[in-house]
């Protein structure tokens, strides 16, 4: 199908189903090579990457704690003040820092090489693609990256902050002294700021299943209270084992759902324009040849 979709597109010649294979592979070995260029370089930059961004959130200091304090102190109070005594990281295993050094640095690779993956995938799929599905699919690798990476930092930003602060503070009692395990803590970072990242694709995934007619704006409207039961679902299972970090992920979650059903109504509404003046069209190419 795609190979026919090819020929009639584009004018090229069929493929063959290995050759196809052979395109996809060279699409994917330049992929793993961009992940693996940034994660050597995010390898080169370990005080960058692990004192300037991971560790960062967990300081006073840090932007959106600093913010959120000279806020509370404005409004006399002390409560929105957070982070306010920083932790100490535990490494339990001989070689837990190095294991977390290169850990750390595949998922920023990772992180850093989306647009690249999302290129080399787009031209392989490009050419199966009619002209008008061409059209629609314009700027998407542009906007699926700017997107992921506005959820990564809207994660990082105002999603980690609190979770570290109520999962750092959190106390069953006096007597017991949290000691926190480095992979612990990096991992429930990674696991926010990568949820947020891909649910922030939701809007753009409206777009194109309403483009090409999968979905409606009523349709999400009528489904929005199934929605929702299954976006909490899915919080808990992207997200580490606790409430607050399930309902941190599901707020941003079931804004951009309603943000999603805003953009299904104005492509829909396109759609029914652009049918109606084809329609319109269609009719007067009718009467003038009656005539």
């Amino acid at each position: 199908m795609a190979a026919a979709k090819r020929s009639r597109s584009d004018g090229e010649k069929e493929m063959s189903f290995l050759e196809h294979l052979e395109e996809l592979r060279w699409h994917i070995i330049r992929s793993v090579l961009a992940i693996v260029i940034f994660t050597i370089l995010a390898f080169i930059l370990k005080d960058f990457i692990f004192n300037t961004i991971i560790l960062a959130p967990k300081n006073p200091g840090f932007f959106t704690n600093r913010l959120l304090c000279e806020f509370g102190h404005k409004m006399n109070t002390d409560l929105l003040c957070i982070n306010t005594k920083p932790f100490e990281l535990i490494s339990i295993k001989m070689s837990g820092q190095l294991t977390t050094h290169i850990a750390v640095s595949i998922v920023a690779g990772l992180i850093m090489a989306i647009p690249f993956v999302l290129w080399e995938f787009w031209k392989f799929f490009r050419p199966a693609l009619y002209s008008n599905e061409r059209r629609y699919a314009r700027g998407a690798v542009g906007w699926a990256s700017f997107l992921f990476f506005l959820g990564v930092l809207f994660g990082y930003f105002v999603l980690v902050p609190l979770s570290i602060h109520f999962l750092g503070s959190y106390r069953i009692s006096e007597q017991v002294v949290n000691q926190i395990y480095i992979r612990s803590y990096i991992s429930s970072i990674s696991s926010v700021v990568l949820a947020t990242g891909l649910v922030f694709e939701l809007p753009l995934i409206a777009f194109f299943l309403t483009q090409i007619g999968i979905i409606t704006p009523d349709l999400m409207i009528r489904y929005r209270r199934y929605s929702i039961v299954v976006i909490f679902i899915a919080a808990a299972i992207i997200t580490p084992p606790d409430i607050f970090s399930q309902v941190l992920v599901s707020i941003p979650l079931l804004g951009l759902y309603e943000v999603g059903i805003l953009i299904s109504k104005m492509v829909y509404k396109k759609k029914q324009k652009d049918h109606e003046e084809f329609m319109k069209g269609d009719n007067n190419s009718t009467e003038i040849s009656k005539l």
